[in-house]
């Protein structure tokens, strides 16, 4: 039987979101923040793709529906901070509008000319998927509560000349701070991340096999971290949090470990060492061993021979 397509609502306006919402006109075109307590009831018995426009920030307590991505269901049992770019796709089902909390939409538009609209885009948690929200601690719940409550009071204050600047210094601070809470969460759940860390290192020796480089090319890092169930973005933030180094640069390190061995031990040219490191050019090879060595592989193989 053929499974039923999945319904996609994107929202392209705020009017839209508040029309299906039942809500008023936005007070803003391209900013809002909203209170889950005034959402109204909103149940699905099937799942449901959401996507937005714009920027979301969202602060959750007690969500009693489940969101998933990939193959992973996330229950919203605590305080949360989940982040969400422009066009990212989530799929939801069941009650998914949380007891408390808030909402924040951002349109790019809105950021245009401040420092902001760079800077929003170095945060990766924004790529990050709903299964790896950030989970608060009490006194981390506080701090970001009140910083919501802040943009709140000046975003229903009459706006003027500096009503602008005074919401967005507010939403850079919350970023800054959630930016921070990540790294300790990071470093907080080192336990469970040290089995993960050794999967991966035991995974890049599977992968850097002979066989399997000559016939899949070099690993990159996106299916390394579908295959731990986590989006690209936060593998290599996690990785390099506990390492010092990039999903990308350990698998570049790996590399050019087996390159060496390869032009230290065998008289294989080195057109058939890229080759079997999966690289269909040599020249692509030979410069990627050049910025990573300061050496050509010829000039390498002269050096220990």
């Amino acid at each position: 039987m053929k499974q039923k397509a999945i319904q996609h609502i994107h929202i392209y306006s705020l009017a839209q979101q508040n029309a299906i919402l039942g809500f008023p006109k936005p007070k803003h075109p391209l900013f809002s923040i909203q209170r889950f307590e005034d959402f109204p009831k909103i149940v699905s018995e099937e799942k449901i793709k959401l996507s937005m426009d714009f920027y979301q920030i969202t602060f959750k307590k007690g969500c009693p529906g489940k969101f998933r991505y990939g193959q992973s269901d996330y229950d919203f049992d605590e305080g949360v901070l989940s982040f969400f770019a422009p066009n990212q796709v989530f799929i939801t089902e069941g009650d998914f509008i949380a007891p408390s909390g808030y909402l924040i939409l951002i349109h790019p538009d809105y950021l245009r000319s401040y420092p902001l609209e760079s800077k929003i885009k170095t945060f990766s948690f924004f790529d990050y998927a709903v299964t790896e929200s950030l989970i608060l601690s009490d006194e981390e719940e506080q701090f970001i509560e009140n910083v919501f409550i802040q943009i709140e009071k000046e975003f229903h204050r009459p706006i003027d000349s500096l009503s602008q600047d005074v919401i967005l210094s507010n939403l850079e601070l919350l970023l800054t701070y959630s930016n921070r809470y990540y790294t300790r969460q990071f470093i907080t759940r080192k336990p469970q991340y040290n089995n993960l860390l050794s999967k991966f290192e035991a995974r890049l020796n599977e992968l850097f096999t002979d066989e399997l480089l000559s016939e899949n090319g070099l690993p990159n890092v996106a299916d390394l971290a579908s295959e731990f169930n986590l989006t690209s973005k936060y593998f290599s933030d996690l990785i390099k949090q506990h390492t010092g180094q990039s999903t990308q640069q350990h698998i570049h390190a790996k590399l050019i470990e087996k390159a060496k061995e390869k032009l230290s031990t065998t008289e294989l040219s080195v057109g058939e060492i890229a080759f079997q490191l999966g690289f269909e050019h040599s020249q692509s090879f030979s410069k990627l061993f050049k910025i990573k060595t300061n050496q050509t592989p010829v000039e390498f193989r002269q050096s220990v021979n």
